[in-house]
């Protein structure tokens, strides 16, 4: 036990969200205390470096709130992308953080890795913190989100109207001053956040991947059905805010299109459907990674438990129905019923064991968080009364 806790204070070092340049510069600005503390002021930084600069240069302008088709605070995607989007990216720092070490401890806790692969293990978490800690790899997403950040946001979320960024004349757009802060400042700033979750994800997959190449020690018995492995299907939740942040970041858009440009949700129905099924293969795709150790695990498990309970129901049956049952003893009251019946419990729990550390529930619940954000535009199509009148006829 005590070496069990020597091993959880090593893994306090362990973090898929602490390092880097970025990290540093939280530290030496004050942004941040350690481990993620401060949180608040890093959101509020943020808005001021992208959402700010582009309320005032508008208010200068007069393309606030007015004096164009698409004034600034009406423009739904660019609040949701600064506003919103970007302060659940930054508040999944602290989430991620506390949840994917806990994550990491369990593999430890529940003896699922042995005191022979500790080294091996340990090699894995210090490698793939190696590679999260890379400056090369942070300065590379900083060039590609100037670079191919602003080509997304000008192919996939700008209007054909005027707007506060860019008005049209003749059929050419002029870009504002609040425009270019937008294009060369405000996004790329977004879009590296985004990238560096990427890659932090990235390191998960890495991650898991090795962990799952290691010979665990996984029970079929073990009452989460997942073979001891269910612990790993709360690592989804760890990520709802990132996966949050993205369902945001489409509902803005969308919300643009339908109010400046005449397009009906229907359209995108399958842009939603897309993106849903995209965020939750990001989060469960890594946990079927240890598809073949539970399925090995499952199979040793029936075999064995198999032999063990072949052997008590026949000495059962033979204690209670064949010719040694002994006329003075009397089932009522005797454990061996009780034993019978806890045998078949063990049984059916072995035979009911899952081939991935998750289940149809968690998947369900995940993907309800993913399409929060497109309810209000359900109102574009569906009157208020008529969708929250069955609700109401429920409750009431």
């Amino acid at each position: 036990m005590n070496k069990k806790l020597e091993y959880q204070d090593e893994l306090e070092d362990f973090s898929l969200v602490l390092g880097g340049p970025l990290y540093q510069l939280y530290l030496r600005t004050r942004l941040a205390k350690p481990p993620l503390k401060l949180y608040q002021r890093r959101i509020l930084a943020f808005i001021i470096l992208t959402w700010l600069p582009l309320l005032i240069l508008t208010m200068i302008d007069g393309t606030a709130v007015s004096g164009i088709k698409v004034p600034f605070f009406y423009d739904f995607a660019s609040h949701a992308r600064f506003l919103v989007a970007l302060t659940l990216l930054i508040a999944a720092e602290l989430v991620v953080h506390q949840r994917i070490r806990f994550t990491m401890v369990q593999f430890v806790d529940r003896d699922i890795i042995t005191l022979e692969e500790r080294p091996l293990f340990d090699s894995i978490i210090a490698s793939n913190m190696r590679l999260k800690n890379s400056i090369i790899v942070e300065l590379s997403l900083i060039v590609i989100a100037i670079i191919a950040g602003h080509w997304i946001w000008k192919e996939f979320a700008t209007l054909s109207v005027s707007t506060w960024y860019a008005t049209i004349s003749d059929g050419i757009p002029h870009i504002t001053p609040a425009g270019y802060w937008g294009a060369f400042v405000s996004v790329p700033i977004f879009q590296f956040i985004l990238l560096r979750w990427y890659f932090r994800i990235f390191v998960w997959y890495r991650i898991l991947w090795q962990v799952s190449r290691l010979p665990l020690r996984l029970n079929s018995l073990h009452p989460d059905k997942a073979g001891g492995l269910g612990f790993l299907a709360y690592s989804a939740f760890a990520f709802g805010l990132v996966l949050l942040a993205h369902s945001v970041l489409l509902a803005g858009v969308i919300a643009n299109r339908i109010w400046y440009e005449g397009a009906n949700l229907k359209e995108f129905k399958l842009a939603i459907a897309g993106v849903i099924v995209y965020l939750i293969l990001l989060v469960f795709v890594p946990l079927t990674f240890f598809f073949f150790q539970l399925a090995r695990a499952k199979r040793i498990g029936s075999r064995e438990f198999g032999i063990i309970a072949s052997h008590y129901v026949n000495d059962f049956r033979s204690k209670w129905t064949g010719a040694d049952l002994k006329r003075n003893e009397t089932l009522l009251g005797t454990s061996d019923i009780q034993s019978l019946a806890d045998l078949s419990n063990s049984f059916t729990v072995g035979h009911e064991m899952r081939l991935l550390p998750f289940n149809l529930r968690t998947v369900v619940q995940i993907v309800i968080v993913i399409f929060f954000p497109f309810i209000p535009l359900l109102l574009t199509i569906i009157p208020f009364e008529e969708m929250i009148g069955p609700i109401l006829k429920i409750i009431l």
